[in-house]
């Protein structure tokens, strides 16, 4: 939709879904024990489900789209005591991830529960996927092969 553009909130929650769908599952599950020793009491609105997504591609990133294939994904939805409903989509079959990720969405739309699962959680997983994506860059580098052109003389 040209010209619409995202609230500061709707842009604050795409960082934290996007986070939380792309941390490993156990990454994830250990940054929430820290963060929440006794995690509060929720409800499942929709259990984990896992069906498949058509995943969009563009030649050259700037191209046409085209149909690259599907992937497996899982998604989930809980509501906690307070009210809050929660979302996730986490592609693979983890049920368990779903679920969690979905658990923070509802636990970080929540003002009170936001500073510190930002600190605890948000933070740390975000540092460590700009990480892996260095460390992925720097392995890249090593096979990296520059081209050039000589340029013959006519003579």
């Amino acid at each position: 939709m040209a010209g619409v553009t995202a609230s500061a909130g709707t842009v604050a929650r795409r960082r934290w879904m996007a986070g939380r769908a792309r941390a490993p599952a156990d990454e994830l599950a250990a940054a929430t024990r820290r963060a929440l020793p006794a995690p509060p009491r929720y409800r499942v609105l929709r259990g984990p489900e896992t069906g498949l997504a058509m995943v969009r591609a563009r030649a050259g990133g700037t191209g046409t789209r085209f149909n690259l294939g599907e992937t497996t994904v899982t998604r989930c939805a809980v509501q906690i005591e307070s009210g809050g409903v929660g979302h996730a989509y986490v592609r693979g079959r983890d049920g368990r991830h779903a679920a969690l990720a979905a658990l923070l969405d509802a636990l970080l739309q929540d003002p009170a529960c936001r500073p510190r699962l930002e600190d605890a959680v948000v933070a740390p997983l975000a540092h460590a996927q700009a990480e892996r994506r260095r460390a992925a860059a720097a392995r890249a580098a090593c096979s990296r092969v520059e081209f050039f052109a000589l340029v013959r003389g006519e003579g």
